[in-house]
């Protein structure tokens, strides 16, 4: 029996919406969907994180999860440079994230170091401003180059903070953060995060809080003296967005290209076979393949989809492995 092939049509999956010590209640309203629990600071879009695993909301494939479409569609789904490079694996995780307040400061194991210890990619990740409050600031890098004694140091003092590089937030500001860096997302930011496919942070300082049950959330100071890369850098924010132009590469690394789309009208989008592609909506409501598509919410192109027409007004980031 000849198997199917798959669609070449729009996936939606339904959101996972994680509650978290530092959420609010943005991603509710601006996804225009009902809270049902208190502090959501994340909606994982896309996810084959272990026990996450996104599920198809509606058309032909419901109820089916990423995997299984996976392991019934192949490289039809997600490319044959994917299919061959991840084994199968989806290689990005998308959320939204928004931080109500800061986020601990952490850093993320590179591949290497992640598949040595957790046997897992490593967490290189890129962030899209979509809302910032007055005030708001995004803390990506170090200030000064360090060694790892004077990291050790600062952490014990409680005073790492010290140390960070701090920057202003505004809607369309982007942050590329390779495995290593240090970070934190201010309080007052709402964003769009593309990522590997890895659900490994080392947490680092966490402002002394404790969860529900009246615990310090654990620190993960040695883990992450090897994880992080101790080295000053000028660029930790990416240079600004050209708005004059109405398709731009906003991110590029080894694991993904993320691309920005300001929509008003009609355009055509052409891709190689060899990747899927992600669609994110992060304002207006636009027509993706025939498919809506309204502010805060995600779909998934399969590879054989080398075409789509949008339509409509809005903005959409595109991402492709």
């Amino acid at each position: 029996m000849k198997k199917k092939m798959i669609k070449k049509e729009p996936i939606r999956f339904a959101p996972y919406l994680k509650s978290v010590i530092w959420g609010g209640e943005k991603i509710c309203r601006y996804k225009r969907i009902e809270q049902a629990e208190e502090k959501i600071g994340e909606s994982w879009e896309i996810s084959e994180v272990e026990g996450h695993e996104s599920v198809v909301s509606e058309g032909p494939y419901k109820g089916m999860l990423i995997t299984e479409l996976i392991e019934n569609f192949g490289s039809e789904l997600v490319g044959k440079d994917v299919m061959d490079r991840y084994d199968g694996r989806f290689p990005l995780l998308v959320k939204l994230i928004d931080a109500n307040d800061n986020l601990s400061v952490q850093v993320h194991p590179d591949d290497e170091l992640a598949m040595a210890r957790h046997g897992s990619l490593g967490k290189s990740e890129m962030w899209y401003i979509i809302e910032a409050e007055q005030g708001a600031k995004i803390y990506s890098g170090l200030n000064r180059t360090l060694t790892p004694e004077e990291y050790v140091g600062k952490v014990k003092e409680d005073s790492i903070e010290d140390l960070l590089a701090v920057h202003d937030s505004s809607p369309g500001d982007v942050f590329f953060l390779p495995a290593g860096r240090v970070h934190s997302i201010g309080a007052g930011n709402l964003l769009a995060e593309i990522q590997e496919s890895s659900d490994i942070t080392y947490r680092i300082y966490d402002y002394g809080r404790r969860d529900a049950h009246g615990n310090t959330r654990e620190l993960h100071t040695e883990l992450a003296k090897d994880a992080i890369d101790y080295s000053y850098y000028d660029d930790y924010k990416s240079a600004p967005v050209d708005d004059t132009q109405a398709y731009v590469e906003i991110a590029n690394c080894d694991h993904f290209t993320v691309n920005r789309i300001l929509l008003d009208g009609e355009m055509e989008l052409h891709f190689s076979d060899s990747s899927f592609t992600v669609v994110m909506c992060l304002d207006g409501e636009v027509s993706v393949g025939g498919m809506m598509v309204k502010r805060g919410e995600t779909v998934l192109l399969p590879a054989v989809m080398t075409e789509v027409k949008l339509s409509g007004k809005g903005i959409l980031l595109t991402a492709r492995s």
